[in-house]
């Protein structure tokens, strides 16, 4: 299978080391993102704890947790108006996420969809957590920002499409 990725070449025609390299750069962070934000989204969709408005393991006792430290209170109290729908969005939009991701569909648009998921939950969840690198929320939307960028250059339906576009032209 080709990597249709944007350094194509002709038949027979060899790329350095180094062309590949940077060409397969983000798969590896791809694939980890998207693997991760899939298995977040099932595993909330297959707890039934998680969706309820108060208990232990729902939503409505994560959010009422850290309300009071969240740096963005406004936030949970969104949340908090419906924290079973709030969970249901959160858990599909990993979902979608992380199979865009992983196909490389709209990988930019993805990306941004993970960045963003991440940094609700930074600036709600884990924001009172110190010293700040111990959090992880922040470090996914860090490793979120070269997708955004880069988008899926090879192994993508992205990738695909654009060579495909190229060919008709």
């Amino acid at each position: 299978m080709h990597g249709y990725g944007t350094n194509m070449r002709g038949p027979g025609e060899a790329r350095s080391v180094r062309e590949l390299a940077r060409e397969h750069a983000l798969l590896p962070l791809r694939i980890f993102l998207g693997v991760t934000f899939v298995y977040a989204g099932l595993d909330k969709l297959t707890d039934s704890s998680f969706f309820r408005a108060a208990g232990p393991g729902s939503i409505g006792e994560t959010l009422h947790a850290v309300r009071d430290s969240a740096a963005i209170p406004a936030l949970v109290d969104l949340a908090l108006k419906g924290p079973g729908a709030f969970g249901y969005a959160i858990a599909f939009g990993e979902l979608a996420v992380g199979i865009g991701t992983l196909i490389g569909l709209w990988a930019r648009l993805a990306a941004l969809g993970g960045a963003l998921i991440s940094l609700s939950l930074w600036l709600t969840v884990s924001w009172q957590v110190k010293p700040y690198y111990f959090g992880n929320d922040l470090a996914y939307l860090m490793a979120w920002l070269p997708l955004v960028l880069g988008g899926a250059a090879s192994f993508s339906v992205d990738a695909f499409l654009a060579s495909r576009r190229r060919r008709i032209r």
